[in-house]
């Protein structure tokens, strides 16, 4: 055992001892979602559930408070020298879970590989040009040009130890499917939970960690947090009600009025800022799942058009949703900034237009295509899926379903492979601004931009609005640039927006939380009564 491990357990283990030396016993707060966080390295993946599941381990130089107000983490604060450089002033006395302070240098050897290939977090951070330090608590962040939105982009950015990853092995993230390193199934973080025991698709603890530098600020209740991994939806439920869990996270909406008129327990629920969307590849000259060869019917803005077209969303969100979403005509939602409710109108469900379009694109009877679902990501993602094939059935396209975990079909349809024709995905703009929409999903696929843009759409002139965006300064005049590109992603078919979904939880009645609607679920509010 390294050095660096040795003093992780025994750390976990001095956090056992304070639970078992706490007068009363130990709190543990239990919970289950249907997915997995598939990875414990906060660099490895951009899902929302795994980086908000991490970030109670690790923590960021600034986050989010209850309100979704930016305010200090490991940063006390930070501020715009001038046009290419924000200067951060880095919390002194935090020490990792092992033991070891946390130094200028941990912070510089983060970002950079948050930065790197290998990591979901490339784009955020690609207009850092260089993380300099200035003295043992003070860093710069260079770009070169104006980043007016950076301190929103370093919410999810984790502060990882060098040492630990120098010791490990595991100085670059490790992101695709089936590759692993010590990162993976292990942690040594700064924040309030030690990662106590990690059975990946089963069950992950964790413990309060007493040296947390915020503990004194705002004292942590659960001494234990279990997490179990419970895929069916009525499974989950059974257990919450039976008293075997404490919370459920993403219920689903045929369970929401039982467990609301059931004694004991009650229902969390708040708008959520994620857009549900179905994409298209556009980028191959012959699809890889389709009865149509030597072609790609996608590249044809009007089967684009034609798909949207068959889509009726109003009966998704009322039917498959029960009313727990909100039908969108933009790939970004309210609470975003840069939405614009003017352009937010979805273009009319007219299946009769749609096959009308068809025709008109060589395809009179249709064609087959493959259609990848995640069926343990979203709110009923599945059977949305199952919905959008009957709709498009309607219009002669079968659309052959394969439903899958989503650490399976993240593999498949995400970078590097790509190997989607047809597949629905959510995003949550995580600085809470269009542009991580923008240069994440619609900008041409480079070691940077488009990191999700999975389909391979390309417009050089949305490119340069991107970029204009991103160094924009003054507010207003960023919001209309945005606008314009909101625009041309809306009348170009680039996605099929579908809805916003909502944030659904349940807990016991003796349970208090903080509700995010990013879905983040962060484990510092939570309180056990």
């Amino acid at each position: 055992m390294t050095k660096v491990s040795a003093w992780l357990s025994l750390s976990v283990a001095l956090g056992l001892l304070v639970l078992g030396a706490a007068s009363g016993e130990a709190k543990t707060f239990r919970w289950a979602n249907d997915g997995d966080p598939t990875t414990m390295d906060p660099h490895a993946r951009s899902d929302g559930f795994v980086t908000s599941f991490d970030m109670n381990i690790y923590e960021p130089l600034i986050r989010r408070d209850r309100n979704l107000k930016l305010e200090p983490a490991l940063a006390t604060e930070w501020a715009s020298i001038n046009p290419t450089t924000w200067r951060i002033k880095l919390r002194q006395g935090v020490k990792f879970h092992d033991g070891t302070p946390l130094t200028v240098e941990d912070v510089v050897f983060s970002i950079q590989r948050a930065r790197d290939a290998g990591a979901d977090a490339t784009s955020q951070l690609a207009p850092v040009k260089e993380v300099k330090p200035i003295d043992d608590r003070t860093i710069d962040f260079i770009s070169d040009g104006p980043v007016p939105i950076l301190p929103n982009y370093l919410v999810s950015a984790a502060i990882m130890s060098k040492a630990w990853c120098d010791a490990h092995n595991t100085t670059s993230a490790a992101n695709h499917e089936g590759i692993e390193n010590y990162a993976t199934r292990n942690a040594n973080g700064t924040g309030p939970f030690i990662l106590k025991d990690r059975q990946p698709g089963v069950r992950t603890t964790l413990v309060r960690n007493p040296d947390w530098w915020g503990i004194k600020d705002q004292p942590i209740d659960p001494d234990e947090i279990v997490f179990t991994r419970i895929d069916n939806a009525a499974t989950r439920v059974a257990a919450l009600l039976s008293g075997e869990l404490d919370m459920v996270y993403n219920v689903p909406p045929q369970d929401i009025e039982r467990i609301r008129k059931t004694a004991g327990f009650k229902i969390w629920q708040a708008p959520e800022l994620r857009t549900i969307f179905l994409g298209m590849d556009q980028s191959r000259d012959e699809l890889l799942e389709s009865s149509v060869k030597g072609k790609n019917p996608f590249k044809d803005k009007r089967v684009r058009q034609a798909f949207y077209l068959a889509v009726d969303e109003d009966a998704i969100a009322s039917k498959v949703m029960r009313g727990l979403a909100h039908p969108t005509g933009l790939m970004v939602g309210p609470g975003v900034n840069g939405y614009d409710a003017t352009l937010d109108k979805r273009f009319p469900y007219d299946p009769r237009a749609a096959k009308k379009l068809l025709g008109e694109a060589g395809y009179p009877d249709g064609f087959e295509v493959g259609f990848d679902c995640p069926n343990d990501r979203y709110v009923n993602d599945q059977v949305i899926c199952q919905a959008v094939v009957a709709m498009l059935a309607k219009i002669g396209v079968k659309a052959n379903l394969l439903a899958q975990t989503k650490a399976k079909y993240f593999g498949k349809i995400n970078a590097p492979r790509f190997e989607t024709s047809f597949y629905l995905l959510g995003w949550t703009p995580g600085p809470i601004d269009a542009l991580n929409m923008l240069q994440n999903l619609t900008a041409t696929r480079t070691d940077t931009d488009g990191i999700y843009n999975n389909g391979g759409y390309s417009n050089p002139h949305l490119d340069k609005l991107i970029k204009k965006i991103q160094v924009e300064l003054d507010a207003e005049k960023r919001n209309e640039l945005i606008s314009e590109a909101l625009t041309i992603v809306k009348d170009d078919y680039v996605y099929i927006p579908l809805h916003q979904q909502m944030v659904v939880w349940a807990s016991r009645d003796n349970v208090d939380l903080a509700q995010y609607a990013t879905n983040d679920f962060p484990w510092r509010y939570v309180k056990l009564k």
